[in-house]
């Protein structure tokens, strides 16, 4: 397949999972804001073509503005601290009509720009290796996770139920176990001319000396996280509290907590629970070594081997609006046996979101990892359940600050 005929296809599919996302929520919903630290949903529906037209067609093509006072209101979205939750900058939104035409028009142009045979350049600073195209292409698959979370805390009366929507609540309480992973290096980041395309945070390659740990077979689930809670834990934000009786906070309806699944939470509460335990949360490294080491040393493509990403591997890829049981797909354990560290939820680690040795901001979009190098940000690592396939690879770093409480994040614990 040509670059050309992989990017229009990659953006094709982006743009309608995207309209299918929004068809989810409900009209009256669409100038609310789910999450005071995130924008209205109206931002996201022309955020997604804005910054792909800004990037590619406006910057590093020089193509002709479409309507500036649009392009930058809808240019770059918000990560506040708590502090400033609910203060953040209010706008003045344009009709849904307006969002929509100026949100087609951006498309256009940039499916035009997605055909054209000149962006790959060497040297040119947003076409060197189609840093630009990547760059767009992954930005949206990003953000339709942020969206599904935004989603998440809508309520159920403000979005429109799928027919087939049917929570995976079948399945025991996995036994836990402690995998014992020796002493070993791990591969943080990988060079640019070894990736398709990476973000400048996953540069360089360099390697991490590991000493032996053991780490939790299982990521810890509703069913552990609940004996915390009954001993004065916190309660994560997906749970809720109805008539003596917990519950789940799905997607598209309120489920009998379903104790097999990972619970998710905050990397605060995941650490405040490993402390309880008397353990901690695994490093960056250690989660990389857990997840693509093998006893031989050699590292692996993804933990269950070199096979593409499949849902028989996990719960990625948008194949499910909540969690599965964990440890329900054995076919995506690691060399060591160790279940889900890609899929039912971002793995939290102890590790502070910082730049590897080496780096350089990224032309295409400098701020992106640069401006979240504040020692307030900690690294999940994995995937969710709305993460895309395009994103799994073992160099791909996500972070979010310690006390965020609405992403699709668990954990598990480690020990010497």
């Amino acid at each position: 397949m040509s670059d050309a005929a992989l990017f229009t296809d990659w953006y094709s599919r982006n743009r309608a999972r995207t309209r299918a996302l929004f068809d989810l929520v409900a009209d009256e919903a669409y100038y609310t804001r789910p999450i005071d630290l995130r924008h209205p949903i109206v931002f996201y529906e022309g955020h997604l073509p804005a910054f792909s037209f800004n990037t590619l067609v406006k910057r590093a093509l020089g193509g002709d503005s479409i309507d500036s006072t649009l392009e930058t209101l809808f240019a770059r979205g918000i990560d506040p601290s708590e502090e400033e939750a609910g203060n953040t900058r209010q706008n003045q939104w344009p009709s849904r009509t307006t969002v929509q035409q100026f949100a087609a028009e951006a498309d256009r142009r940039v499916r035009a720009a997605l055909a054209r045979s000149d962006l790959a350049v060497p040297g040119d600073p947003l076409r060197h290796r189609s840093e630009a195209a990547y760059a767009i292409l992954e930005h949206e698959a990003m953000h339709q996770e942020t969206l599904l979370y935004m989603w998440h805390r809508l309520p159920l009366d403000r979005k429109r139920r799928p027919a087939d929507y049917q929570p995976r609540v079948d399945g025991d309480v996995p036994t836990q176990e402690w995998i014992d992973i020796p002493a070993g290096c791990a591969t943080l980041g990988e060079n640019e001319d070894a990736l398709r395309f990476g973000w400048d945070n996953e540069r360089p390659r360099h390697r991490a000396p590991v000493d032996a740990f053991r780490i939790e077979r299982h990521d810890v689930t509703n069913a552990d996280f609940l004996e915390f809670v009954n001993q004065g834990g916190p309660t994560p934000a997906f749970w809720e509290r109805h008539h003596d009786a917990w519950y789940w906070r799905g997607m598209f309806d309120l489920i009998p907590l379903p104790l097999s699944w990972p619970v998710y939470v905050s990397q605060a509460d995941a650490a405040a629970f490993a402390a309880w335990r008397g353990y901690r949360l695994p490093t960056e490294a250690e989660f990389q070594r857990a997840a693509y080491g093998t006893s031989s040393d050699d590292e692996r493509s993804y933990p269950w081997g070199s096979a593409s990403p499949s849902s028989e591997h996990g719960v990625f890829d948008f194949t499910s609006w909540d969690p599965h049981p964990a440890g329900s797909h054995p076919a995506g354990r690691s060399a060591w046996g160790v279940d889900d560290l890609v899929g039912n939820g971002w793995n939290w680690t102890s590790t502070v979101f910082a730049p590897f040795p080496g780096f350089r901001a990224i032309p295409s979009y400098p701020e992106y990892s640069a401006d979240f190098f504040d020692g307030e940000h900690f690294v999940m690592k994995g995937a969710s359940p709305a993460t895309a396939r395009e994103l799994i690879r073992p160099t791909f770093r996500n972070w979010f600050r310690p006390r965020y409480p609405y992403v699709y994040a668990t954990f598990r614990c480690v020990r010497p």
